[in-house]
């Protein structure tokens, strides 16, 4: 069984400001109450510090607050501290979400197709940030935007590849020295990396190719992130992913977490914080530049930049 933390907390009805501050902690802490002024949160929750924090507030104002970490007492009150955690009612309405949003899909143009897949990732990452036991609820969910999202891009970008289910063969980047690297043109993020990832640990002198038509490929050069490719979504795996895993190259944490911040905003899935951040970053540099090869060189600087954010250690970042 889990441990859970509990905070009591009474409050003085005026002024009102100190219960409103800490009404809004709490909602953002993802807490649950058993009762007017007690309040649990799992032990493990991400957000379970700043109920800490949150003790300290309330002393310092002056009120009275009280933080304890105990185990429930048997199964049956595990399951219920657990009960009040239950988020299917959010994920129903953002399946709901997802179905009208489907509906329309004929209608909708590109901007307002990207407006609502990024309204709906961001619903989904409120509640699995407040999702502390994921389920089954949270499965459909996130398959369900994965299919959504499959769809807008087939839609939008037709020749976008569908994951192959094989295995990933590994490789030596000696071998792929000074070689040309052909994908789709006007990359999108994946690509974008991919090409960054190849350049920065792969290839030391790489020529890429922006292909109108990749049907017309080269026979000398190595595709990615296109059906057929050499290199290209495998299982779960974008193609950032598949490189980096096929040049034994995921021994490093960072680029780890770029993977995964490639693939939330590629494909969607796990909550990544910085997704939008640099979903909104690429979309401005694809507005800026108009050939591809200044849309990499001006998005490689940022990947660059992201790489050694990424590899700060989380509580040394400010």
């Amino acid at each position: 069984m889990k441990n859970w933390i509990i905070l009591t907390a009474t409050l003085p009805t005026q002024p009102s400001g100190l219960r409103v501050k800490v009404w809004r902690a709490l909602k953002a802490t993802g807490a649950a109450s058993l009762r007017e002024g007690v309040y649990v949160l799992p032990e493990q929750a991400p957000s379970a510090q700043a109920l800490w924090a949150l003790e300290r507030t309330i002393a310092e104002a002056g009120a009275d607050a009280h933080l304890l970490v105990v185990s429930a007492r048997d199964a049956a009150q595990e399951q219920a501290f657990r009960a009040l955690f239950d988020r299917s009612e959010y994920y129903a309405e953002l399946l709901q979400s997802i179905k009208q949003t489907r509906a329309t899909m004929g209608l909708a143009s590109e901007a307002e197709w990207r407006k609502q897949l990024r309204a709906l990732v961001q619903q989904l990452q409120d509640i699995q940030a407040r999702d502390f036991f994921p389920g089954k609820a949270a499965a459909r969910a996130v398959d369900a935007l994965a299919a959504l999202r499959r769809e807008v891009e087939l839609k939008l970008s037709p020749d976008e590849p569908a994951a192959s289910g094989g295995s990933i063969t590994p490789r030596s980047a000696a071998d792929y020295q000074g070689r040309s690297w052909a994908t789709r043109k006007r990359p999108w993020v994946d690509r974008l990396a991919s090409a960054w990832l190849v350049q920065r640990f792969i290839d030391q002198q790489p020529r890429f190719l922006w292909l109108a038509d990749t049907g017309k490929c080269p026979k000398s050069a190595l595709g990615y992130d296109f059906d057929g490719a050499t290199f290209t979504h495998v299982g779960d795996k974008v193609t950032f992913e598949v490189l980096a895993e096929s040049f034994g190259l995921l021994g490093d944490p960072a680029l780890r977490r770029l993977g995964q911040l490639v693939r939330s905003i590629d494909i969607g899935g796990s909550v990544v914080e910085e997704a939008p951040g640099l979903e909104l970053v690429v979309r401005g540099l694809q507005s800026r530049h108009a050939k591809d090869d200044a849309l990499l060189a001006a998005a490689s600087e940022v990947f660059d930049a992201v790489y050694a954010a990424m590899q700060v250690p989380d509580e040394q970042q400010r």
